[in-house]
């Protein structure tokens, strides 16, 4: 890498640290989740998976939408303007709020839907009160998150990651405390699970925002909030101007994994089990190529405020490398331990052998997945998110998922046909995205 481009590389890896960090450790609360929820039994971990296949779609476009929180608020911090950096954020935290309360109150009214999705009955009976209680999960954590975007968006990076680090042996002991029933609590089994889930997200938001709040690092966006926390159209059309896109973005992805999830449930609760394990493993690398995303998103996000065309594209570039390197180090990571990583999960032999196929076709689109989401995070850096929405549309959904259903039901590959489909959609959408960035960089 030239010297320039490994500069550029080694900020934005040094942004992104924190980032990377607190996203894994996000993610590692869902694995130990599914851990000790296997340990009572696979058909309680089918419904966990089913549970978060159908939250996951609303749950990342809720993300999406609080991903223009870091957007504008890095744009105005390039340009030294803390006045608005303050108004953005007021304004960006309750168009989250608002969102968070609708995502969460349609699911929980919908949940019964889990009994017409074509699962194992068993299964869906075990699955609404955790969907329940998930549901409601999601106001804490997307109010988390919009924080977490704000103090991001100023290059704090290491704010949130400490908190969700910390969070991560609450939830570990709650979950110990309510799934079992140690210390006299009762055994809830399953809705033990989201129970902590639930606390430990709201204990999460309330310990970010009292540090916003009163620690002297944002002390000067607080005490403008007489002149600047208004509620203004004008800047929450700013705000959808990035977040629907961006919403759409991540949620057609995730909606692809999610859909993948509950296709694969029509096959068994065996297959459904297994998917569940291959994808918490996958999750858990894409964390970090996610945070690579995000660092150089914001980054890329402060040079366009100042419209300095030559350092976008050495960000760009500097960091798709950085991911090209990181795919192919999880790529043979997945392949070397595709036998053992299953048995983390559960014990049973079908699901065991059927997670090890499915993680070396993960370990194929770990280089494609790293790079398309490099490349969506340098899209909305230069506030290009439009085109991208429709290009990211047409990877998945129009070639990914049925291309994967075709290939599950009518070529009878059973699970392994989705995960092709979607190795296929993860490898168009990483050729479409990188095109598009350095052809907008290019006029800046």
């Amino acid at each position: 890498m030239p010297q320039s481009l490994s500069a550029e590389a080694k900020k934005t890896a040094a942004l992104s640290l924190p980032i990377i960090l607190g996203e894994l450790s996000q993610m590692a609360l869902h694995i130990i989740d599914t851990a000790m929820v296997g340990a009572l039994g696979y058909k309680q971990l089918a419904a966990a998976a089913l549970v978060l296949s159908v939250l996951n779609i609303p749950f990342v476009i809720g993300i999406g939408m609080t991903i223009s929180v870091s957007q504008l608020v890095s744009m105005a911090h390039g340009r030294r303007d803390g006045q608005r950096v303050s108004h953005f954020f007021y304004n960006g935290f309750w168009l989250c709020a608002f969102t968070a309360i609708i995502i969460a109150s349609a699911l929980v009214a919908c949940r019964n839907v889990l009994f017409h999705l074509g699962q194992d009955t068993e299964v869906a009976t075990l699955a609404v009160p955790f969907l329940t209680l998930m549901g409601w999960s999601i106001i804490p954590m997307l109010l988390f998150m919009a924080l977490k975007q704000f103090t991001d968006g100023l290059e704090k990076t290491r704010t949130a990651m400490v908190i969700s680090i910390a969070a991560l042996p609450v939830n570990i002991f709650i979950n110990w405390l309510l799934i079992f029933g140690n210390l006299g609590f009762p055994a809830l089994g399953l809705p033990g699970a989201g129970w902590g889930t639930l606390i430990t997200r709201a204990l999460m938001f309330c310990t970010l925002g009292g540090v916003i709040l009163y620690h002297p690092l944002f002390r000067r966006y607080i005490i403008v909030r007489k002149n600047q926390w208004k509620l203004k159209l004008k800047t929450i059309r700013e705000l959808l101007y990035i977040g629907v896109p961006s919403g759409l973005q991540v949620g057609m992805e995730g909606g692809a994994f999610a859909l993948s999830g509950i296709i694969i449930g029509t096959l068994g609760a065996t297959e459904q089990a297994a998917h569940q394990i291959a994808l918490s493993c996958a999750s858990f690398t894409f964390m970090v190529s996610l945070g690579l995303s995000q660092g150089s998103s914001i980054r890329v996000s402060n040079a366009y405020g100042t419209l300095n065309r030559a350092k976008i594209l050495n960000i760009g570039k500097s960091t798709l490398i950085t991911g090209l390197l990181y795919g192919i180090f999880c790529a043979a990571f997945f392949i070397l331990f595709r036998n053992m990583l299953p048995q983390a999960f559960n014990n049973n032999t079908e699901v065991i052998k059927t997670a090890s196929l499915l993680l070396v076709l993960a370990a194929i689109f770990q280089i494609s997945d790293a790079t398309q989401v490099i490349g969506a995070g340098l899209m909305r850096g230069i506030k290009d998110v439009n085109v991208p929405t429709v290009l990211i549309a047409v990877a998945y959904w129009v070639v990914g998922i049925p291309v994967g259903y075709l290939l599950t039901f009518q070529a009878k590959l059973g699970p392994a046909g989705i995960w092709i489909g979607l190795i296929l959609g993860l490898t168009c959408s990483s050729i479409f995205l990188c095109l598009r960035f350095f052809k907008m960089a290019r006029r800046i």
